[in-house]
């Protein structure tokens, strides 16, 4: 099987805290954020991976997607035998991180996978290239694959969902179904649609509205981007998610976040 590349202001995902960061059933950024693995960002990397590939006489046409973009079909998991060895886009693959091979999406896309066989769901940043295999549209790291159940039985009928970009996600703390919550935003597909979108900053997701609330107070005029909070249902739970609005671009926003070193921050649109 072959392999290749992930962002993290990160998506890629969280682990959900409330009022402060020692509660169980909570998370906000900025505290404690799951492992992605050591990501690869950089503009060289993004655009030699984006190339057109060729795997046994096929060709394969990497191409951008939109946020809450759906795909169903058979995920497998890859382990042991690659772990250590370098990915697609030249990072150091670790099957305790969540991560995962896909052969089109761009790199450091953060995706939900929800198997349809028991509704379990795990949330990865794209790093690798692949599975090559007939039928098969993921190939996830052993860790997201304990997430859905599916080690036992090899593969599992999952559906993909795009959550967001030049995200990462941990394994630094327990994920559950609320730590693995992420939007339904919309977002064009080409450069000219998506320059009239609303780019926002993701920096924190937590079970309880009050922790989102002191969060978002804490953020309110951060830097002069105004601090909103976003609602969205998980599994039948709320999710109270923390964002700042007011990027005027895609670059603005991944600025900030490296500037401001937002630890697990991603960028999101509508």
């Amino acid at each position: 099987m072959k392999k290749y590349f992930i962002f993290v202001a990160s998506f890629l995902l969280l682990i959900l805290s409330g009022c402060s960061n020692k509660a169980s059933n909570s998370y906000y950024y900025g505290s404690k954020t799951p492992n992605y693995g050591s990501m690869n960002n950089s503009q060289q990397a993004h655009k030699a991976t984006m190339r057109p590939y060729q795997i046994n006489g096929k060709w394969y046409y990497p191409t951008m997607v939109a946020l809450g973009e759906t795909s169903d079909g058979i995920a497998s998991w890859y382990g042991p035998n690659f772990h250590g060895k370098k990915t697609s886009n030249g990072e150091t693959y670790s099957m305790y991180a969540h991560t995962a091979a896909h052969k089109t999406l761009p790199m450091n896309t953060i995706v939900r996978v929800t198997s349809k066989e028991n509704g379990k769901s795990t949330i990865v940043r794209i790093n690798d290239r692949g599975p090559f295999v007939s039928g098969r549209i993921i190939d996830l790291s052993n860790s997201a694959a304990r997430d859905i159940d599916m080690i036992a039985k090899g593969t599992a009928n999952v559906r993909i969902e795009v959550i967001g970009f030049n995200g990462s996600i941990s394994s630094s703390m327990p994920l559950t179904k609320e730590a693995l919550a992420k939007s339904e935003y919309k977002v064009a597909n080409t450069q000219t649609s998506m320059q009239l979108s609303r780019f926002l900053v993701q920096i924190g997701a937590f079970r309880k509205k009050e922790g989102a609330q002191k969060y978002q107070q804490m953020h309110s005029t951060s830097h002069g981007y105004q601090a909103i909070i976003k609602e969205y249902m998980l599994n039948g739970y709320p999710i109270y998610r923390v964002m700042l609005s007011g990027f005027k671009s895609e670059a603005e926003a991944r600025d900030f976040i490296t500037t401001q070193k937002v630890t697990g921050a991603f960028i999101a649109t509508e």
